[in-house]
This record gives C-alpha cells, structure tokens and sequence, in this order.
C-alpha cells in the first residue's frame, strides 16, 4: 500500500470509528426520532461533536473535503443506527458543496459554526428571484427540505429573470436558474412531514416573499464557471454524491435489520420446537446467503 492510499484508509478508519461509536445513541433515541419528526437535540450534539455534517465542505473553510468512497462508509455506519440520521446527513452534506462555488467570505457567512447546516427542497409551482442592484429579490416555496428542523440556513432554485421582468436563458435557451441561500429565520416554515417512514428527516415545506437575498449568497452549481474549489470531491456531480450517500443510506439500514435478525435469532426457540432458531440449517444459510449480499453491494459501491 503506497502512501496516499494509505492516509486514505486512515481517515476512513478514524471518520467511520465515530460513526460508528454514534450507534448506540443512535439507536436508543429510534423512537424519540420517530415520535418528534425530527433529530433530537442529544442526536444533533453527537453528529455535529463527530464532524458528521461538514464531511463534504472544502478544506479551505475547515471542512473535512472527504472523498466519496470515505463518505459513503460513514453514511453508511450511521444509517445503521438511525435511517433518518443517515438520510438527513446525506441530503444536508450534499447541499454543503455548493461552499466550493461560493466566495470564501461568503461560505464562511453560512458555515462558519461548527453547527451549521444548509438544507433545501424542490419548488412548488413557479419560485422566481428577480434581479436588482446588488442581489435579487426572491419568491417562492418549496417542499421536502430533509433536515430543515434542524438547519441554520435554506435554500432555493429560482429561475432567473432580468430586471425588465424578463427571463434569463443560457446560450442552449433553456432557463437559466440559481440557489438562493438565506437565513432559517427568514422562511415561513410549514410542519407538514406526517408520515409512515424515515420521520425524523423533519422535512417540510418553507417559503419567502419578495425576500433580498445578496449576490455573494447565490450560485449555480449547474457549470463549473463559478467553482472555486478545485480538489477531486468537487469534480463529481452532486447528482452522483446523493446517489451514493443515499446507496448507501440503504446498506446501513439493511446491516442494521440483519445484525437485529441475527440477535433475534440467538435467543429465540420458536413455538413448538426444541431447537433455537439460531441451530437451524435454513436459519444460517439465510443469514449466511443475507450477509453476502450485503458485502457484495457494498463492495459495488464503496470499491
């Protein structure tokens, strides 16, 4: 193993090690995530205590710039205590990176505490943000914000349209659109999140009206003429970073399930037999047949 490699898979056993150590906290508090809707204050001061949330911001703003095959193990350690936990890492982390398309003073404004969070949603109807002298003025709402409950700062994509009213469009002329970050505080914030799974990701609904949001705030992660961060992490989509966090948002919860299965199976002699469930041939060879199959997709996505 040569060096670099090596450094590799140091911070990947250090990172994962307090993922890992996570696990019981998280989950005790399953039913308290579910019961609130959203992460619990003791979860939070965990996650933000092991650096969970800042795994993907630049370097240059004291973020931790992990590489993605690092990442996904920690998502991956932490969904097996808490689904929503892993969830709300995952979308919240994925929304950091636009720090690499901010300026430094800017994305220091929106992460500079070791709690902050950015989290955002998908518009409903038509969101917009108009330009004006030194910002924009912006509208709109949008739904599924995973995270927001706890967020320090949102965000939304807005079409954008020129001062005369007009629509902005890029060279290909489709309709040129930006994020637009602002305070948690500014936004009108909807509970709406009621339902059967993944209920602590606390993820409503928020708007603002006519709301000015400074040039320094907006950016588009759409091209990479506004990327000022130039290390590997930042090369990738952030389409390819939420589909292997949320990948691996999956393999947690399935280690979590068998590792329960397999507890289970341990104690338990079922009704009408003398034999525990844990000396049957079918009982081993499911567990067995289970366990591949679960290395085998993590293999596909951590190597």
């Amino acid at each position: 193993m040569d060096g670099q490699a090596a450094r590799r898979s140091d911070l990947a056993s250090n990172f994962v090690a307090r993922a890992r150590k996570l696990i019981p906290l998280l989950q005790a508090a399953g039913p308290k995530i579910d019961a609130g809707r959203e992460l619990p204050e003791d979860v939070l001061s965990a996650m933000h205590g092991a650096g969970l949330f800042r795994l993907l911001l630049p370097r240059s703003i004291d973020g931790e710039e992990l590489a993605p095959s690092v990442y996904v193990q920690v998502v991956d350690a932490v969904a097996t205590g808490d689904a929503s936990a892993a969830w709300c890492m995952n979308q919240n982390s994925g929304c950091s990176m636009i720090a690499a398309y901010l300026a430094p003073d800017a994305a220091r404004r929106v992460f500079g505490r070791a709690n902050d969070v950015l989290a955002w949603g998908q518009a409903r109807g038509r969101a917009r943000a108009d330009k004006v002298p030194g910002g924009w003025v912006v509208t709109g709402t949008w739904l599924f914000a995973s995270g927001s409950r706890h967020a320090t700062w949102l965000g939304g994509r807005c079409p954008v349209l020129e001062s005369n009213g007009t629509q902005r469009l890029l060279p290909n002329g489709t309709a040129m659109e930006r994020i637009m970050l602002f305070p948690r505080a500014s936004a009108r914030i909807e509970d709406v999140w009621r339902v059967l799974g993944l209920r602590g990701t606390g993820s409503d609904t928020y708007s603002v009206e006519g709301l000015f949001v400074p040039d320094d705030l907006s950016a588009t992660r759409d091209f990479d003429t506004e990327r000022r961060e130039h290390g590997m992490l930042y090369r990738f989509s952030t389409t390819n970073i939420y589909a292997s966090g949320f990948g691996a948002v999956g393999l947690g919860i399935a280690r979590g399930m068998l590792d329960d299965f397999v507890r289970v199976a341990a104690a338990k002699t079922p009704a009408l037999s003398s034999t525990p469930m844990m000396e049957s041939g079918m009982v081993q060879s499911l567990i067995g047949v289970s366990d591949a199959r679960l290395k085998s997709a993590r293999c596909w996505l951590v190597q």
